[in-house]
């Protein structure tokens, strides 16, 4: 790998960058090749040991991947499971990483697993820009869509799946029927199905989806939401909620599922210490449920990236960006105790941690996984530009939106905007606050500092400039 192909952040605290440079290295060093064997014809993210290849996993890979520059291609590993579409539309959540014939469990014979194509595809168009691969990949989005629906659809309109496809573990939930974080995964697939009908300009296609989206929706808060706790949870079997407050429910903000009134009672259990405010953000659990516990044995407790990611996406679509950060970076600072733990002994990153101490959950079979990129460098990689530098970029809109809550020395370097080489830096000097840009070609900056209520959208031509906030 050459350090100059991938983009350089600058943060006050150089724990962080030295945190994401590391982790461009981890990356390369588990960076592998598909086999004629397994039929894999790109790279992928491999683990040590590891047997299968993951769809959730190399979904949320997808996330940091977006950010090398093209070093290390995040499509290989979608196509790879675009390519064993079935004719049912079925795709597994694993395949072997030796044959490449599907993996499944007695528990979840169909290897059906949370849902997240047309939500990666749709980040996908706007971090690299290319409307031809969203084309392509719509009809294998639909069939997948449909074979969801054909094969896990009751007669409510809900999703019934086994709760090993949601992925979290020993988290008691045994008599859940109708799991609400799987409800909401197959909402959020509808209503970025129907984005990407806009986005072609495929007006059947968006409102196909959109009819989709909106019917799930309604019956996920109809039946899954509790007036009482204010809350969405899992249902029996009768269509009965069973009060057992996961962190899961929170993927019905990226979803954009509740109101605002809702929205904001869920927002206050994140920042109750009580329920889900821990020191490091967020329990898999709720602290007030009885399968919580501070130093938990899997799931029960643990703080999984993954969780962490889709709530603070889901905070920002409520407009909550100064609470977001603040937990972005709350869990950094968990991941470098972690890395670097006092005395002699070895740290590492985890696939999760504790909620009230540096450290990783007692074993639940191989949980937690040691360097487990697919959960770290989505907080390392990800998190850190898009939340804690605070960038958001869109390709096709050439604009990049920096919203922070008040300036601070950060920015990042050589950022590629398709062919178009991007900086933006942040300084304080004898003028004021200054913020240095350099581009290749022209595109569109819109700066907010929250603290300060400034917001200003400029052209930025090719070449280098500055802008000065107090001038703002």
């Amino acid at each position: 790998m050459s350090r100059d192909s991938i983009p350089s952040i600058h943060f006050y605290d150089q724990d962080f960058v030295d945190l994401y440079d590391r982790s461009w290295v981890w990356i390369e060093e588990h960076w592998a090749q598909g086999t004629a064997q397994n039929g894999f014809t790109g790279n992928y993210l491999s683990n040590d040991g590891q047997k299968t290849i993951n769809q959730f996993s190399s979904c949320l890979s997808s996330f940091f991947l977006n950010y090398s520059n093209q070093t290390y291609s995040p499509f290989d590993m979608l196509d790879f499971f675009y390519s064993k579409q079935e004719e049912n539309g079925a795709i597994r959540s694993d395949y072997s990483t030796e044959d490449g014939r599907a993996v499944v469990t007695e528990d979840n014979p169909e290897g059906v697993t949370m849902p997240l194509f047309a939500y990666v595809e749709y980040v996908f168009y706007h971090k690299i820009g290319n409307k031809k691969r969203l084309k392509d990949a719509v009809e294998v989005m639909e069939k997948y869509f449909t074979w969801l629906k054909t094969m896990f659809q009751k007669e409510n309109g809900l999703f019934s799946v086994p709760v090993s496809a949601c992925l979290t573990g020993n988290i008691p939930r045994e008599k859940t029927c109708y799991p609400v974080d799987f409800n909401t995964m197959v909402a959020l697939n509808a209503l970025y199905l129907s984005n990407i009908g806009d986005i072609l300009n495929d007006k059947e296609l968006s409102f196909r989806y959109k009819r989709l989206y909106f019917s799930l929706k309604t019956r996920i808060n109809n039946l899954m939401w509790d007036p009482e706790t204010h809350f969405y949870y899992d249902l029996d079997a009768n269509e009965q909620r069973i009060p057992l407050k996961m962190i899961g429910a929170y993927w019905t903000f990226l979803a954009e599922i509740p109101n605002d009134e809702r929205a904001s009672f869920m927002i206050e259990y994140l920042k109750d210490p009580e329920v889900f405010g821990t020191d490091n953000p967020f329990p898999s659990v709720s602290v007030d449920s009885p399968c919580y516990s501070e130093t938990p044995t899997g799931y029960c407790g643990a703080i999984v990236p993954s969780n962490l990611y889709g709530v603070v996406k889901g905070l920002e679509k409520y407009g909550e960006y100064v609470f977001a950060r603040e937990c972005a970076i709350r869990h950094m600072y968990f991941i470098l105790d972690t890395l670097h733990p006092e005395g002699d002994k070895p740290g590492d990153v985890w696939e999760a941690y504790l909620p009230m101490k540096e450290g990783v959950p007692a074993a639940d079979g191989e949980f937690p996984r040691k360097r487990f990129l697919p959960q770290a460098c989505l907080v390392t990689i990800t998190l850190m530009i898009e939340d804690i530098i605070g960038l958001d970029i869109s390709l096709p809109r050439k604009t990049v939106n920096w919203v922070v809550p008040s300036l601070e020395v950060m920015g990042i370097e050589g950022l590629s905007l398709k062919r178009n080489l991007i900086t933006i830096l942040s300084n304080k000097n004898a003028r004021g606050w200054e913020i240095r840009l350099e581009s290749e070609k022209l595109y569109y900056f819109t700066i907010e500092i929250i603290d300060e209520k400034k917001k200003k959208t400029l052209p930025i031509p090719s070449g280098k400039c500055s802008m000065l906030i107090d001038k703002l």
